[in-house]
């Protein structure tokens, strides 16, 4: 591997920490996203059992001890259970608005590494071809003849460049796509389950007390 690495020329040491920093981006994306992942169906549900009820309180424990954003939006919504649906909503919106950068967090640095390696590994190319011409440029002028081994190091680096630029771009927008649709799924949850506490909500102001 080290043989590999020092072969590859300079340029390779960037293009191994972006692997390194993919990989713990990832890693650590797919270990927050399952841990604020909840039912989000049967969560809702729940809730809204309470609400019917009148168990306020209970639904804001529920929202409380549940982890990830869809009950924490929830939880401003019950909170104005009181209030108009207007002000229910923008408390809704207001609390969306914190939550969803929180979980696309680093995944804009996980897409400019996907984006970045190839580049980093043509630019290998580009140096091992010049090198390559240097030597043809030199050997051209000496009286010994070229021959195929004095090109091998520029070009082994050229090759090698791209090589390893690929195998880490490849991953790593595969890993971004992935993350980026479990965000899309968590954001679609919130704003389902919004949609269903305010029509709780109405329809409990609906009922007649009697």
């Amino acid at each position: 591997m080290w043989d590999v690495i020092q072969k590859g020329g300079p340029l390779m040491w960037p293009i191994l920490a972006c692997s390194f920093a993919a990989f713990v981006i990832t890693a650590e994306r797919i270990f927050y996203l399952q841990k604020v992942s909840v039912d989000a169906r049967k969560f809702s549900e729940q809730i809204a059992r309470s609400v019917k009820r009148n168990r306020i309180m209970d639904a804001v424990d529920l929202c409380e001890k549940t982890p990830g954003p869809v009950a924490t939006v929830l939880k401003e919504g019950i909170l104005k259970h009181d209030r108009p649906r207007a002000e229910i909503r923008e408390a809704i919106e207001d609390a969306a608005l914190h939550e969803v950068p929180q979980l696309e967090r680093r995944l804009p640095v996980l897409a400019t590494i996907a984006h970045i390696s190839p580049l980093l590994g043509l630019l290998g190319t580009v140096t091992g071809m010049v090198e390559a011409f240097q030597v043809i440029q030199e050997k051209s002028s000496a009286v010994s003849p070229l021959n195929p081994g004095d090109l091998a190091g520029g070009i082994w680096q050229a090759l090698l460049t791209t090589v390893v630029g690929l195998c880490v771009a490849i991953p790593t927008y595969v890993a971004y796509n992935y993350l980026t649709s479990r965000v899309d799924g968590l954001v679609l949850d919130m704003e389902k389950g919004a949609t269903d506490l305010l029509s709780t909500l109405s329809e409990k102001r609906d009922v007649p007390e009697v």
